[in-house]
């Protein structure tokens, strides 16, 4: 493993709750795990914890297979073996891409490996540019090439596009995740975007409060959330509560609803379904019906809040209805339930 916490704690205020609290966690070499969470759940710290820049009161960290702080080890960060991208890209400004990059480094060979690292980002033609002369994706890529430059056994990415406009942003994303690629690093991102953390993860890890709440690929996290506050946070969910029954249904206030991964929960158990507004299809002859109280075109979809009745009991759900579906708000439709990506959220998440 490039990365590991075991039972990692970090407190900044004596009599505070954790900032970090008993936080494990494997990385594997060579690949892209994300840290996602809002703001104030600990991500940044944990990244922090893993630099060297803050120590944990508590915990092992492991770097390399080597052991960089536990209760009686402490590297200091400069001999982590880590790259660190900041939101800023720090760059110095009296510098040129060449001297930014090579900055630190040592040895005959820098001159050549500088090089090739600025053509490996595509700036082998900016040596002599200053930074301010360079746009904000051109700068990011110079901070990036400056991390690799060092053959960092891990590369640390603090929000990295956070200060890149959309268009930029969606670029630079797939840019520099292909960078990553081709130089075959390990690497770990800190972001609260979720799509950009759909987008870029081998392994995403949702955190809050200061604890991960899940982890697990892009596809787990998104099919198959094991907690309200996951389903909730990386993208949309309609929770409802419900009881388990026989062959994987479940029975809420929709009916009995066929679920795809019911997280072991054995019939007769109360639990909370988490169902994506994708997961509803506007049907004819479906079961469920609704009339529409307002609805968003985003191009991709409409996202639509739908009022529900059955067996006296009225709801709303949230339902991503097809755009070449001619539907305005006031009308009534109806719709089936998709049985694929339904999952079951145990009470005891």
């Amino acid at each position: 493993m490039a990365i590991l916490l075991d039972n990692v704690t970090k407190t900044y205020t004596e009599g505070d709750d954790a900032a970090v609290n008993q936080v494990s966690l494997t990385v594997a070499e060579g690949t892209i795990a994300t840290l996602l969470g809002p703001s104030g759940c600990g991500k940044t710290t944990t990244l922090r914890l893993i630099a060297g820049f803050e120590r944990p009161e508590a915990g092992r960290i492991a770097i390399g297979g080597r052991t960089v702080v536990d209760a009686g080890t402490w590297v200091p960060p400069e001999k982590r073996g880590i790259g660190m991208v900041f939101q800023d890209y720090a760059l110095f400004p009296h510098l040129n891409v060449e001297r930014n990059t090579a900055f630190g480094l040592k040895g005959r060979d820098v001159k050549e490996k500088v090089r090739a690292t600025l053509n490996m980002v595509g700036l082998g033609s900016y040596l002599h540019a200053m930074p301010n002369q360079l746009s904000g994706g051109q700068q990011q890529r110079v901070a990036l090439a400056r991390a690799l430059a060092r053959d960092p056994v891990v590369i640390l990415l603090d929000e990295p596009f956070s200060n890149l406009d959309t268009d930029l942003r969606s670029q630079m994303r797939q840019e520099v995740v292909e960078i990553l690629r081709q130089a075959k690093a390990t690497a770990i991102f800190v972001t609260h975007d979720q799509k950009e953390a759909l987008a870029i993860s081998d392994t995403i890890v949702v955190m809050k409060d200061g604890t991960i709440q899940q982890k697990g690929s892009p596809r787990e996290i998104y099919q198959f959330p094991e907690t309200a506050f996951v389903a909730s946070f990386v993208g949309q969910s309609n929770l409802l509560r419900g009881t388990m029954g026989d062959n994987s249904l479940v029975n809420t206030q929709l009916g009995p609803v066929p679920c795809h991964h019911t997280h072991g929960a054995a019939p007769g158990e109360s639990v909370t379904l988490s169902i994506r507004p994708d997961r509803f299809e506007m049907d004819p002859a479906g079961t469920l019906h609704g009339r529409v109280l307002s609805q968003v075109y985003t191009g991709e979809a409409i996202d639509a809040v739908v009022a529900m009745q059955r067996d006296n009991m009225a709801f709303e759900i949230i339902v991503h209805i097809h755009p070449e579906e001619q539907i305005r708000v006031g009308d009534m439709a109806r719709f089936k339930v998709l049985p694929h990506f339904v999952a079951v959220i145990r009470d005891h998440h």
